[in-house]
């Protein structure tokens, strides 16, 4: 693929989260805000699910019921996929738009909250049948909490060992399909992450600030066929210790189960 597919989330006067064929992607908020990011490893060839929650629930959360609100000031969030002129990136004016979707509330009126919509597109662009399609379904996410903490906490004690050796055999498929998705040699991609990985020990920034059993959140996506780990501010659980200068690292992981075997696909 020449180009590069970007999905916009923005948001007024709401918290917003999408979501890309039941993969959550990102949010913004509480007061709204923008997101701008690349999501061709998120995409389906034919059809494919566009999603928006407003206001939701933080993960690890128990879902509340639904709360009536009134606007004040026009609440809206809206989600578009873009495929920008070559050389262009970053311009949305001269963006194509492939997809979007909208939701808003004008001033004074009310809505419940939270609350979920969605809608099917067909994108005119060939992609790859990605691996996580054809993952095992997951039926009970919180039974296999002892198996992917354990998973985490070994691949997090290897890094801060300075060997991030079984962080990349864990997460090769996720490498090899994000390296298809953005035409890249897979060699390249890898040791790019083996690079930032060594870096990071070698000035003493790889601590990891892993959640414990108990506080890893897990969260089934992909229509029940990953398990989204986060830590319980919902930010990733894979994360380093945020330094004296405010900077921190974050490795998003979403795992299949197969066989007892976790497996980072995305």
């Amino acid at each position: 693929m020449d180009r590069l597919l970007i999905l916009r989330l923005q948001a007024l006067g709401c918290s917003a989260e999408a979501l890309l064929n039941d993969i959550p992607i990102g949010r913004v908020g509480p007061g709204g805000g923008e997101l701008c990011l690349p999501v061709h490893e998120y995409l389906l060839d034919g059809e494919n699910q566009l999603g928006l929650v407003i206001d939701p629930v933080a993960p690890g959360m128990e879902p509340a019921p639904t709360q009536l609100r009134l606007a004040d000031g026009v609440v809206g969030a809206r989600l578009r996929l873009l495929l920008p002129r070559i050389g262009r990136p970053g311009s949305e004016l001269e963006a194509r738009t492939l997809a979007e979707l909208d939701w808003v509330v004008p001033d004074g009126d009310v809505y419940m909250a939270p609350l979920a919509v969605s809608r099917s597109v067909s994108l005119p662009i060939k992609f790859p049948r990605w691996r996580w399609l054809d993952a095992p379904v997951i039926d009970n996410v919180g039974a296999l909490r002892p198996l992917v903490a354990a998973f985490l906490q070994a691949i997090a004690a290897d890094l801060m060992r300075g060997n991030p050796e079984p962080f990349l055999t864990a997460s090769r498929l996720r490498i090899e399909e994000l390296a298809q998705a953005y035409q890249q040699p897979v060699a390249e991609a890898a040791t790019k992450l083996r690079s930032r990985l060594q870096l990071l020990h070698a000035t003493k920034a790889l601590k990891l600030a892993l959640p414990t059993a108990a506080e890893l959140v897990l969260r089934g996506c992909a229509s029940g066929r990953l398990i989204e780990c986060l830590g319980p501010d919902g930010a990733p659980a894979l994360a380093t210790a945020t330094a004296a200068d405010g900077v921190s690292s974050a490795w998003p992981v979403r795992v299949a189960v197969v066989n007892g075997h976790c497996h980072i696909l995305r």
